[in-house]
């Protein structure tokens, strides 16, 4: 397996989730239509790969409705030849059942977390903005929140990809992950080659810093070997999305963006829609001379089973 395609780069955009709540910003999308529309504005806009969270209609909380699932990844698949990557991440408070519930619809690809670690949104509770109550609730109990993916969890969610022949997407908070992952593979749960995506920024894991993310990319590599994963980058935060968006595109890696991880387009201005933020990828991209790849371009490079294949 090949790190880097080159002239290609393979742009995720992340079109809501947990990390966020509605009173940060009006652009989150919120409910089944909303999150289709912005799915499909992004993979016009370049986005090869669709990441998805569903949120409680009415309210706007992260949720893991299968019925939500079903018609948001339904109807994007009618609307776009993008990869759908459905999240088994969740939110706060979801077991690791409820998280892997969503592979029922074997879609071909989903996240697979690395590890458990602290996950800190409680430090946004304290801005100046017109929160909900659940949404206060949400972030202030985050004090006390663990991300909980134990080698029982792993275990049991790699088991359920197995069975729906679901492509992991690694999702690596930290450098500790990455030997979490090497013994899995001693133990025969994961085998490479892997799709490692690097999420830095999270309060809890580890910092959205250059360095960092070139510390877990050779860790990563005197591990498992270069040629054993391809990998992408995510930062949170306007300066941890694009400053890691640069960097992961000068070493050959590929990006996510979009506002589950990131709300402004610039330092002081808000993002409008997940479109914008991808478009903004896409002029970095060009900087670098790399264009965006299609949907079946990152099909083939990520190793995936094709769309005609899922169970929605």
């Amino acid at each position: 397996m090949n790190q880097s395609m080159n002239d290609k780069v393979i742009i995720t955009c992340a079109v809501t989730g947990g990390m966020t709540v509605p009173a940060q910003s009006k652009a989150i999308p919120i409910t089944v239509d909303e999150i289709v529309r912005a799915g499909v504005e992004a993979a016009e806009a370049g986005a090869a790969v669709l990441h998805v969270h569903v949120r409680e209609e009415t309210t706007g909380r992260p949720v893991a409705d299968l019925d939500l699932f079903e018609r948001a990844l339904t109807e994007l698949k009618k609307n776009t030849d993008a990869v759908i990557q459905p999240t088994t991440g969740g939110g706060r408070g979801m077991t690791v059942e409820e998280r892997a519930s969503v592979l029922k619809f074997r879609p071909e690809m989903a996240t697979f977390n690395a590890g458990s670690f602290n996950f800190g949104l409680f430090p946004v509770a304290a801005r100046d903005l017109p929160f909900a109550d659940w949404e206060r609730d949400y972030l202030e109990g985050t004090t006390d929140y663990i991300f909980k993916n134990t080698f029982a969890d792993m275990t049991y969610m790699a088991e359920q990809m197995r069975q729906s022949e679901t492509r992991p997407e690694i999702e690596v908070y930290d450098v500790g992950h990455i030997y979490n992952l090497e013994q899995l593979v001693k133990d025969g749960v994961l085998e490479p080659p892997f799709n490692l995506q690097f999420v830095l920024g999270v309060l809890g894991a580890n910092a959205a810093e250059p360095d960092q993310l070139i510390h877990m990319l050779r860790t990563a590599e005197r591990v498992f070997g270069r040629d054993a994963f391809t990998w992408s980058a995510a930062g949170v935060g306007y300066r941890g999305e694009f400053g890691l968006a640069a960097l992961s595109l000068i070493l050959g890696g590929n990006v996510r963006v979009g506002l589950e991880d990131n709300l402004r387009i610039t330092r002081t201005e808000n993002a409008t829609s997940n479109a914008q933020l991808v478009r903004k990828a896409v002029d970095l991209a060009a900087t670098f001379d790399r264009a965006p790849a299609t949907p079946d371009e990152a099909r083939q490079f990520l190793g995936l089973k094709g769309a005609a294949a899922v169970g929605f």
